[in-house]
């Protein structure tokens, strides 16, 4: 997605106390190690930190791992192990992604929410039709302010731009022509 098709007009969202709406796109790689660079900063200072992986399911990987050494950091998976298609998304597909919307929705909303709550490759989830957009703009516009909601992957549709504090783009400069993924790097 290239700043061009950032909606010119954002409209500004009502609140009542500082909590935002980050949104990480782009071609390049960092999108949801940025994200959990701020969870990381917010543990630190004694928050909690709530991700919510859509599309992944994944046990061995690093920012899952870790959340048994960090009391203050949660992670929950709504995908399966391996690759969704994105030409044909299966049913199980959109119906895992929907029960991760719905603990979105009850983090949000919880007596004691998240300070943190990254929301990882939700863009791409909605660009695949997997989750209404419509659906997620909702949830959002209903957030509490106490949180921050931290919004990953590629191809983010404008409507969530749009609703978004913050939009940073990633964008993939340079890459080895062979890259292996690395334990503890890349995963």
């Amino acid at each position: 997605m290239s700043p061009a098709t950032i909606p010119r007009k954002l409209k500004t969202r009502k609140r009542h106390a500082k909590g935002y709406i980050h949104t990480y796109i782009g071609d390049g790689a960092g999108k949801t190690t940025s994200a959990l660079g701020i969870g990381l900063r917010a543990l630190g200072n004694g928050k909690n930190v709530v991700m919510i992986q859509f599309m992944k399911g994944r046990k061995e990987i690093g920012e899952y791992q870790i959340q048994r050494l960090l009391p203050k950091y949660k992670v929950y998976q709504f995908g399966k192990v391996g690759w969704v298609s994105y030409r044909h998304p299966a049913e199980a597909d959109k119906q895992r992604a929907k029960k991760g919307l719905a603990f979105a929705k009850k983090i949000l909303q919880s007596r004691k929410p998240a300070h943190i709550l990254i929301l990882d490759e939700i863009n791409l989830a909605c660009g695949l039709r997997l989750l209404d957009t419509a659906e997620v703009l909702e949830m959002l516009k209903h957030a509490q302010a106490a949180t921050d909601v931290y919004l990953t992957g590629r191809g983010a549709p404008s409507e969530l731009l749009a609703i978004s504090d913050f939009v940073t783009e990633i964008k993939q400069l340079k890459r080895p022509k062979r890259l292996q993924a690395r334990k503890g790097i890349e995963y």
